[in-house]
């Protein structure tokens, strides 16, 4: 056993915030999974079953390491909105966004060398203001939406929108860190001298 923490994300938002808490990865392997809702899904359920299938399909080929894997999923109720890959797509989420309060569910899974998985689910109530026509044009326009889970990106300029927040700001950047940090800490990592 390495001791070793691969990432399972190539999710550059997810290493940033693993770094403010004094963590880098040994390595980074994006899982090639499929992301789509099962028929009838939960997006809590969606956000559970996708970290661990992430840490699994990674698991297996790195089976003497600690796998980290985590999913974010943006959700109106139990709509659950897409990773924006299209402009019109992300006017969409906003447009269903603005002036509601919508839920980010952050499943996060742990698997530690030998197999043992510790899975966390964390979940943070967003607010939006309502979005004029200017601010949805402007938003758009700068791009930041691409491949965002509800078309936004809370720790850019999309934070403007945000009229109150409960929970976790890291769960909706990418990754809870508090959640993520006791994973770490109760699996033994964190005392393997292995922060940066």
């Amino acid at each position: 056993m390495s001791g070793r923490l691969i990432l399972a994300s190539a999710s550059p938002r997810r290493t940033d915030l693993l770094a403010r808490i004094g963590i880098i990865p040994d390595k980074i392997i994006a899982a090639d999974i499929n992301e789509d809702p099962q028929h009838q899904e939960l997006p809590v359920d969606l956000a559970k079953r996708l970290a661990r299938v992430k840490a699994e399909a990674i698991a297996a080929v790195h089976s003497g390491d600690y796998v980290l894997a985590a999913d974010t999923v943006v959700a109106c109720g139990r709509r659950i909105l897409p990773k924006a890959e299209t402009e019109q797509q992300a006017r969409s989420c906003l447009e269903l966004l603005s002036g509601r309060r919508h839920r980010v569910h952050g499943g996060i899974c742990l698997i530690e060398p030998g197999g043992k998985v510790r899975q966390r689910l964390v979940t943070t109530a967003v607010l939006f203001k309502v979005l004029s026509e200017e601010e949805l044009k402007g938003y758009l326009a700068g791009g930041e939406w691409q491949g965002k889970a509800g078309g936004y990106a809370i720790q850019g300029r999309a934070e403007v929108f945000v009229r109150k927040i409960i929970g976790s700001w890291s769960n909706v950047v990418g990754l809870s860190l508090f959640e993520t940090g006791g994973l770490l800490t109760n699996a033994g990592f964190m005392d393997t001298g292995k922060k940066s």
